[in-house]
C-alpha cells in the first residue's frame, strides 16, 4: 500500500469518527458538560461551602462574633421575620429597599436604552452624550453621594437617583455597543428595500442589539444592589441597606449577613428572571 493511499484511508477514517461522534442536546457543546452536570456542580459547591463554614464554626477556630454558625443565621432570621428590625417588620425593609433599586433600574433603562441606541446610530448624539457618561461611570457612588445631598436632599429623590446613576452607565453604554452587532450588509439591504430609518432600527438594529443589551442589564442592577447600601447611609430609617449598616454598628453579625444573603438572594432571583428572558428572546445568542 502506497503512502499516499494510506494518508487518504487515515483521513476518510478521521471523517468517520467525528461522522459518529454523539449528539449533543440542545443548548450544549461538545465536550462541555450539559444543564444536568452544571446543576450538580452547583449543588456540590454550596453544600462544600456549607460543610465548612459549619466545621469551621463547630470547632471554634473562629469567633462566632466574627463568623456566626450556619444554625445561628437560620435562627436569626426567623427572629427577624417575626419581630422585625428597628420596629420594621423584615418584609417591609425588603419591600422598600426593592422598590428602590428596581425603581431606579426601570427609570435607567428606559431613559438609557435609547440613549444607548442612539448614541450607536448617530455620531453626532455620541459626540454629546458620550464624554459625560464615560466622565462619571467609574466614580465610585460614594464619591457623588454629597452632591446628591445637597441637590437634592435626604429624602427619597437623592437615595433612587444614586442608584440610577450607577445603572445608566452601564445600560447606555452596552445599548450603544449593541448597535454595532448589526451587519452593515442587512442595514443597507434593508434601505435598498425601501425600509424607513424608524423600520431599519426596529427590524435590523434592536434585534441584534438585544443580547448586549440584556447583558448590560444584568450588570446594570448588579450595580444597582452594589449601590443601594450607599444609598441607605443617610438618613434612611427603613431598608435591608439601612439594616445591614445599623447592624455593623453594634456587631450584630448574624443580622449583616442575613441581609447580605437576602440581597444576593434578590439579585441572583433576578439574573436568573433574566437569562430566561435572554433564552426566549434571544434564542440564538452564542449558537452562531
Amino acid at each position: 500500500m502506497s503512502e499516499e493511499t494510506r494518508e487518504r484511508r487515515t483521513g476518510e477514517s478521521w471523517l468517520a469518527g467525528l461522522s459518529r461522534a454523539p449528539a449533543t442536546k440542545p443548548g450544549e457543546t461538545y465536550g462541555v458538560p450539559g444543564q444536568g452536570d452544571t446543576v450538580v456542580l452547583t449543588v456540590a459547591t454550596i453544600a462544600i461551602i456549607l460543610f465548612i463554614w459549619w466545621l469551621v464554626t463547630f470547632m471554634g477556630w473562629i469567633e462566632p462574633l466574627f463568623v456566626p454558625s450556619p444554625g445561628a443565621i437560620v435562627t436569626k432570621f426567623f427572629d427577624l421575620l417575626d419581630r422585625g428590625f428597628t420596629g420594621t417588620s423584615l418584609l417591609e425593609h425588603v419591600l422598600i429597599s426593592t422598590a428602590r433599586v428596581f425603581g431606579a433600574f426601570l427609570l435607567a433603562c428606559v431613559i438609557g436604552i435609547p440613549l444607548g441606541l442612539a448614541m450607536g446610530m448617530s455620531p453626532a448624539i455620541r459626540g454629546i452624550f458620550d464624554p459625560p457618561i464615560e466622565f462619571y461611570r467609574p466614580i465610585p457612588p460614594l464619591a457623588y453621594l454629597p452632591l446628591m445631598i445637597i441637590w437634592f436632599g435626604i429624602g427619597e429623590t437623592s437615595k433612587v437617583l444614586l442608584i440610577f446613576l450607577s445603572v445608566f452607565a452601564p445600560v447606555a453604554l452596552g445599548a450603544r455597543s449593541g448597535v454595532k452587532s448589526a451587519a452593515i450588509e442587512q442595514i443597507h439591504a434593508a434601505y435598498s428595500f425601501g425600509a424607513s430609518r424608524w423600520k431599519v432600527m426596529r427590524h435590523v438594529i434592536l434585534p441584534a442589539a438585544m443580547p448586549e443589551i440584556l447583558t448590560s442589564m444584568r450588570i446594570g442592577i448588579g450595580f444597582g444592589w452594589t449601590t443601594l447600601v450607599a444609598a441607605e447611609m443617610v438618613a434612611a430609617t427603613k431598608g435591608i441597606g439601612y439594616m445591614v449598616l445599623s447592624a455593623s454598628q453594634f456587631l450584630q453579625t448574624p443580622v449583616v449577613i442575613v441581609g447580605i444573603i437576602i440581597i444576593a438572594a434578590i439579585a441572583y432571583a433576578f439574573d436568573m428572571l433574566m437569562r430566561f428572558v435572554e433564552r426566549k428572546v434571544v434564542p440564538w445568542k452564542g449558537r452562531v
